[in-house]
């Protein structure tokens, strides 16, 4: 089988193609032949070998996210059958409840092997099903981005409907929490660089829009657009360079769920007591989670919003269109 490594995650151009024996599931396993895999802004980091947290192991199978189908089982399994489609957890062992250590060490594509192969092992557990509208390739979108939407929404205190939602920039996690909120009746305020990537988040249902480039005070805009009041949630994905205006442009009591570290900086929490504030940490989701939200995936027949394929072969091209940050929605790898 092909797959995918990284000798020595030291850039992009250090990806290496291999041709490896094709693995056999032993008890409670089973092999799915992958189809798709999406790229994470995580998985620039792994490639510099630079992640949040641990170290790269050697010859790494990179990304978390992935979707295919079921071709083998080994003795013991009863989840699933051969012929089913599935994605896979992000985190293996993360079936429900919170978040634990070792949930961590069993994260794909960082802490132990990813997707980017022809064939991959899964514990029985560390799978879901697709919901039967979605292609491979959409499905492949699932298990970092849109959990991570889902759970910033739904893990904590539940968005309302007629509650806002603010979302930064139109990057996977953000056009997820869009149309996620959209579904449920909320109000979507979308930032972006781009007035043409702003038209596009209206098109997916966000009532307004601001250009973060040519309005540096964001936050001024978007307490016009809610009448000095504030939004309810904001889905932050820069990280402590965009918290300050985040913070501001929050109702009183309100909830941020920081996400990404796209920016630097440092975090004063003066104004979040000021404001009463519920700062969430996010980091992905768990199983339970991801089939909550496949349920309303299904039932609001929901499309991930796909930037961009690109075939097998041009893996390092993949990465090196999500270094141009250029993108809307997510970028994704067909394993053909």
């Amino acid at each position: 089988m092909r797959v995918y490594r990284f000798p020595k995650a030291a850039g992009i151009d250090t990806l290496q193609l291999a041709d490896e024996p094709t693995p056999t599931p032993a008890r409670g396993q089973i092999l799915v032949r992958m189809r798709a895999a999406s790229l994470n802004y995580r998985d620039l980091n792994v490639a510099a070998g630079k992640p949040a947290r641990g170290t790269i192991p050697e010859n790494l199978v990179p990304l978390s996210d992935g979707a295919g189908e079921v071709v083998a089982i080994g003795p013991d399994v009863t989840r699933v059958a051969v012929g089913d489609r599935v994605a896979g957890l992000f985190m293996q062992t993360w079936l429900g409840g919170a978040l634990e250590p070792a949930h961590v060490a069993s994260s794909r594509g960082g802490a132990i092997d990813g997707v980017l192969a022809d064939y991959v092992l899964f514990d029985q557990d560390g799978v879901v099903p697709l919901p039967d509208h979605l292609s491979f390739t959409e499905g492949a979108t699932l298990p970092c981005a849109a959990l991570t939407a889902w759970n910033a929404l739904y893990g904590g205190r539940p968005l309302q409907p007629g509650e806002t939602v603010l979302v930064l920039g139109t990057g996977g996690v953000s056009i997820f929490a869009l149309q996620f909120a959209h579904a449920a009746g909320a109000r979507v305020i979308a930032t972006s660089s781009s007035d043409q990537k702003l038209a596009r988040a209206r098109a997916l249902g966000a009532s307004s829009g601001v250009n973060y480039r040519a309005n540096p005070e964001w936050q001024e805009d978007v307490l016009a657009l809610t009448d000095g009041r504030g939004v309810d949630h904001v889905v932050e994905v820069g990280g402590a360079g965009t918290l300050p205006r985040s913070i501001e442009a929050t109702r009183h009591g309100g909830q941020i769920h920081l996400i990404g570290v796209l920016t630097g900086g440092e975090i004063n929490p003066t104004p979040i007591l000021r404001r009463t504030l519920m700062l969430r940490g996010i980091y992905v989701g768990s199983r339970e989670m991801f089939q909550a939200m496949n349920r309303a995936i299904a039932l609001h027949a929901i499309r991930p919003v796909i930037d961009r394929v690109f075939p097998f072969a041009e893996a390092r091209a993949a990465y090196h269109h999500m270094t141009r940050q250029g993108h809307l929605g997510k970028i994704v790898i067909e394993i053909d």
